[in-house]
């Protein structure tokens, strides 16, 4: 029984590399033969050598892509620069839950609960990541939009179009502003408008600063003036915004580590109790389900309570 069990985890593992080997592979693949029809115009030998993707995650993604859902994950997708479409989400959400249910089983005792409690946590743990990389992308992000301005500001005042100025921030400047960039200009040369290849950057990444800009460069189209004026004003405002912020940011560090840090221990202490020795955290459920209901809630009331005020304490606007 025991090689069956790990037999099955073993597999479902080896599915989940497959899954991410494939979606990056694929992912590369489809942007390098765009770029080649952007360069050399070979649209029917890139659309003929097209990747084959899987008929269940592209079926699923039809499906889930037209409600307002399957949009909302695809959007963050793109925010956090996870190269997935929604039905391969959805599928590595559901490997997730598998593993994270088997092992939780196996080591907790082979109790239904420890497989409950695995299965929670690998249903949020694909949902945590991909927040965590859409945070560290946007800061980034922001880090690099004052040299950004600065190099587009130079190449409008050495005659470039704003076009010709947004390809080479494309080229000069480091990941994920470059690639960003990269996709703005692949969307323009390929027809679509300025101003909707703009919206699409924006939707990708939600920064106010680069709304901002963008808001700038839409004026700047309709009405006319000195574009390069504008944005070097806006770059020295972004610059001092993004100085403060990493100011607060250091300076109110501890405080949102140990708010974290504080509200997370109970709950490690509970998982690890439980899985160490049950019998003993069950002994809380002797005093009858009406006591255990209430000391459950004023602990939870409790944490979520001291997180809250510690984080709104750390949060300040700039």
């Amino acid at each position: 029984m025991n090689i069956i069990i790990i037999g099955g985890v073993v597999l479902i593992i080896l599915l989940v590399i497959g899954v991410f080997v494939s979606s990056n592979s694929e992912r590369a693949l489809v942007e390098k033969r765009l770029s080649q029809y952007l360069d050399d115009d070979d649209n029917q030998s890139a659309s003929a050598q097209g990747p084959k993707r899987s008929l269940i995650t592209d079926w699923v993604s039809k499906r889930v892509e037209k409600t307002s859902f399957g949009d909302k994950i695809a959007r963050d997708l793109s925010r956090a620069d996870m190269k997935f479409k929604v039905g391969e989400y959805f599928v590595l959400i559901l490997v997730s839950i598998l593993v994270s249910g088997l092992l939780a089983w196996f080591i907790g005792n082979r109790l239904l609960i420890s497989a409950g409690i695995g299965a929670i946590g690998g249903a949020i743990a694909p949902g945590m990541y991909m927040k965590s990389q859409q945070k560290k992308r946007l800061q980034k992000f922001n880090d690099q939009l004052s040299d950004m301005l600065n190099l587009m500001v130079n190449g409008l005042r050495a005659g470039y179009s704003t076009m010709q100025a947004m390809e080479a921030i494309s080229k000069e400047l480091p990941a994920p502003i470059c690639d960003e960039f990269r996709r703005v200009i692949q969307e323009m040369q390929i027809g679509i408008a300025m101003e909707a290849a703009l919206d699409n950057l924006l939707r990708r990444i939600p920064s106010e600063d680069l709304d901002f800009v963008i808001t700038a460069i839409n004026v700047q189209r309709e009405v006319g003036g000195n574009l390069s004026e504008i944005l070097d004003n806006i770059s020295f405002t972004i610059r001092e915004r993004v100085r403060i912020k990493g100011e607060v940011r250091v300076l109110t560090s501890q405080v949102r580590t140990s708010g974290s840090v504080l509200s997370l221990i109970p709950f490690f202490l509970v998982l690890i109790l439980w899985f160490l020795n049950p019998e003993y955290l069950m002994s809380v459920t002797s005093g009858g389900p009406i006591i255990t209901a209430a000391i459950i809630c004023v602990v939870l009331g409790l944490i979520f309570t001291s997180y809250f005020i510690m984080m709104k304490i750390a949060d300040i606007e700039v």
